[in-house]
């Protein structure tokens, strides 16, 4: 059952770059409900990282409100760390350590250690298949390998918030099925997911609701399944298309 407060509010976001003469975000407003998995979509420097940074504390924004769990993120950024977890798109694991000392290392980072800390690296090893890789250096492992391990590094606390980006760039087939049955498990348990992607069909497999983002602005919001039948499309994919156009991006 989910709480009737959002565990994230973003009211009236705005954020412009130094230097720069048009807003990254122009007024962005959405709610999470907790428990969701949701699916933030958008072009090349439509604004989807620019959000996540913000809404993580990662990033100081111009106007606008940003609520995470109850904490204000604008006050008390520091206070959000415990219960959110971010899962980079670059590989954020240290190249001449073993990928059982990166999971090591990034668990202690966040405040474990001990028996406990072993503990969780060990089950988090063996939910995502990595016991025959784990005392291999991570330069030594192939992307897809590097790119589960990233995976438990960000996620090893256990925390409330997930945010993905890009989370299978970069695998075979067999890794994309166990990220995603991974990520649909962890938030059966309770977790909110934040899922960003190019794979349109994983967002609309995957997420309950989803927002496209453009040029700063929100373009779109919905069920997936029910923005495909607003738009008169076939998939997910079409309706991006459709209201993102076809243009290349940078």
């Amino acid at each position: 059952m989910k709480s009737a407060q959002p565990i994230i509010e973003v009211k009236q976001l705005h954020k412009r770059y130094h230097g720069t003469s048009e807003e990254a975000l122009k007024g962005i407003s959405l709610s999470i409900e907790r428990g969701e998995n949701f699916g933030m979509l958008g072009p090349n420097a439509a604004g989807k990282t620019t959000l996540i940074s913000i809404i993580c504390g990662l990033l100081k924004f111009s106007n606008g409100e940003v609520i995470v769990n109850g904490i204000d993120v604008r006050k008390t950024p520091r206070q959000i760390c415990p219960i959110i977890g971010l899962i980079p798109q670059e590989i954020a694991l240290y190249p001449n350590l073993t990928l059982k000392e990166n999971l090591l290392f990034f668990g202690r980072m966040h405040g474990l250690n001990g028996k406990e800390l072993r503990s969780k690296v060990d089950y988090f090893i063996d939910i995502v298949k990595l016991e025959p890789h784990q005392s291999k250096l991570a330069s030594r492992c192939s992307g897809g390998i590097r790119r589960r391990a990233n995976l438990i590094a960000g996620l090893i606390h256990e925390p409330q918030i997930i945010f993905l980006d890009e989370p299978t760039l970069g695998t075979d087939v067999q890794s994309q099925h166990l990220i995603g049955e991974f990520i649909k498990e962890l938030n059966k348990q309770g977790a909110t997911i934040i899922y960003t992607t190019h794979y349109i069909k994983e967002a609309e497999q995957m997420c309950n609701r989803v927002i496209i983002i453009d040029n700063g602005n929100i373009v779109a919001s919905g069920v997936p399944n029910q923005l495909i039948r607003e738009q008169n499309c076939s998939d997910l994919g079409q309706v991006f298309l459709k209201i993102t156009g076809k243009e290349l991006r940078d």
